[in-house]
């Protein structure tokens, strides 16, 4: 770890030393120089026969062979679909082996992969597909009742001529109200994609085979593969544009970090859409031969520790809020979680008490801290298995290998001295390439000498540990989920009662944060209750963006210069909620 000093001068003519709040990981040993196709394909020669992915909702299961059979057979078929390198391809589904699959098979053509948040609804789906310019999307077809991914998904097919959907018929993996049933042409059921797969394999194998190969074998793991949507300040979704580089060696350093091997069994109850199962589960899984299991489609705490208690699991995954509701279940000591031993905590600040209890109680000792954002791919600083626990909760870590670390004076961008706040910045092989078609953005955050300005607060102390301490933008991290209050500010300007709405952040105990929306009403509107925001927003954002709480006011606090203090929002909204 590289540390920099600074000589200053006091008032006494003497000179010392001051550390300042920069770090460097090790770099001993290399980045991997694969493509994540060539990297599995890798692991699937050395270890065929060992398991890779395991649904428990279905039973189904992939050895490595099985898995590298498979994602050739898609690649065929998505081939023959006219699908080429850097064409992009949206996924529009929960936890399902089809994701997976999907996205080994998108690889090896150098297909671009557009990761979509299934809770997403039609204008969220249609802003990201358009502006991604996908022309293929696998969605699924089923999912619990508030979600009709056929009708969205529909929708937003007949507004862009040049994007075909494919279905995924997961009816039998959920026991929610079964929805309305809609014909599905076999054409656009995966289920035929993977069988005109093995068709042309069948006929043509070893053509199709060296083609696909010769395909592979001209990507370089420096090019684009991956996009992940986030919003922005501004409300609009970014695209995150993410490279075979950054994504892999971030999942590698992970599993290295994590003392990952083939006797590893990760159980993932968090969404492939986002990095941290797409990256920290699934890459640092099968970059190890480790095996991934897939517990339910979407969250379920009973389902998570079943899993563990099934496969006799050594890692599991979550946001604090998942371990929270993991550990109270009221049938928590009924399950045996002993062959646990590590896992990753990302999100959000992890409370002590629930550390504690998930060292002890769910035996994982080695538990890990990751911090990043998804423009470093994600993980840019992590706690290693041997931390205290007060280094568990009460920092994010050290900096990864291969990575630069450093905070700044956010005004000045001076580096600043260890123990002082300022802004958060990285670099190092993790840095997206930029945002998707938005060079202008990805200027504001990328500067010339490639660091990634994160917008967040943070302090780095002596021992090179990083805390983060709150956030320059007014981003709220709702249970893991990064909410962008103007994305949500957009969305209720067009409710005919609002003239003006300003959106903050408060404390929950639950989701660690909450959002709260103080609204200015038009004239001759006399009141704006949570309820009729709710139902406003009902089918058109997200549940997660939806305001839990509605408070009305005459006007804003302003600065002299205009601007509104949302800090005083903040304030104001912490207060009527501690108060009840």
């Amino acid at each position: 770890m590289r540390i920099a000093h600074r000589r200053v001068k006091n008032n006494s003519k003497e000179h010392r030393v001051v550390t300042l709040s920069y770090s460097s990981g090790p770099a001993s040993a290399g980045l991997l120089g694969d493509t994540i196709a060539g990297n599995f394909a890798t692991q699937a020669a050395q270890t065929p026969d060992a398991q890779a992915l395991l649904d428990l909702p279905t039973g189904r299961t992939w050895t490595y062979a099985e898995l590298e059979r498979d994602a050739d057979r898609l690649a065929a078929a998505l081939m023959e679909r006219g699908l080429k390198k850097g064409d992009r391809l949206g996924i529009f589904a929960q936890n399902i082996p089809e994701w997976v699959l999907t996205m080994y098979a998108a690889a090896k053509l150098g297909v671009i992969i557009v990761n979509i948040n299934p809770a997403y609804r039609e204008h969220e789906l249609e802003f990201i597909l358009e502006h991604s310019g996908a022309t293929m999307l696998i969605s699924q077809v089923s999912a619990p009742p508030h979600i009709d991914f056929v009708e969205v998904s529909r929708a937003v097919a007949a507004k862009l001529e040049n994007l075909s959907v494919v279905y995924v018929d997961t009816s039998h993996e959920t026991t929610a109200t079964p929805m309305k049933q809609h014909e599905i042409a076999p054409e656009e059921k995966f289920s035929a994609l993977l069988e005109a797969g093995e068709r042309l394999l069948a006929d043509e194998g070893a053509k199709v085979r060296t083609r696909i190969r010769q395909i592979t074998d001209t990507l370089s793991c420096d090019e684009p593969i991956n996009l992940q949507y986030t919003s922005g300040t501004t409300g609009f979704p970014k695209g995150v544009t993410l490279t075979h580089h950054n994504i892999l060696n971030n999942g590698y350093l992970i599993g290295e970090t994590l003392a990952y091997t083939e006797e590893d069994t990760v159980v993932l109850p968090v969404p492939f859409f986002h990095c941290f199962g797409m990256v920290i589960g699934i890459l640092a899984a099968f970059s190890h031969g480790s095996t991934a299991v897939i517990p339910s489609a979407g969250f379920d705490p009973s389902a998570a520790l079943s899993a563990v208690e099934k496969t006799k699991a050594t890692s599991l995954y979550g946001v604090p809020t998942m371990f929270i509701a993991e550990l109270e279940l009221s049938n928590f000591d009924d399950y045996d979680l002993s062959t646990l031993r590590t896992g990753v905590m990302a999100g959000s600040t992890c409370p002590v008490e629930v550390m504690r209890a998930v060292i002890e109680r769910m035996h994982m000792s080695e538990v890990a801290i990751c911090y990043g954002m998804t423009e470093t791919a994600p993980v840019s600083t992590m706690t290693r298995v041997d931390d205290s626990l007060e280094a568990r909760t009460e920092t994010v870590g050290t900096v990864m290998p291969h990575t630069e670390v450093k905070v700044v004076d956010p005004v000045t961008g001076e580096t600043l001295p260890r123990g002082q706040k300022g802004e958060v910045c990285t670099r190092g092989y993790c840095v997206m390439k930029g945002y998707w078609n938005q060079p202008d953005k990805t200027a504001e955050v990328l500067d010339a000498d490639g660091w990634m300005h994160t917008g967040d607060l943070g302090i780095m102390n002596e021992a090179g540990y990083l805390d983060i301490s709150g956030r320059i933008k007014d981003m709220v991290i709702r249970g893991g989920e990064n909410v962008y209050p103007r994305e949500i500010e957009e969305f209720l300007y067009t409710h005919p009662s609002i003239r003006d709405v300003q959106v903050v952040g408060v404390p929950d105990p639950k989701y660690g944060e909450e959002l709260m929306a103080w609204v200015i009403l038009r004239e001759g509107v006399e009141t704006l209750t949570a309820e009729d925001v709710r139902e406003f927003a009902q089918g058109k954002l997200a549940h997660y963006k939806i305001p839990r709480y509605v408070e009305v006011r005459e006007s804003f606090p302003m600065t002299v210069s205009g601007k509104i203090r949302k800090v005083e929002l903040r304030a104001e909204g912490a207060e009527i909620v501690s108060a009840g």
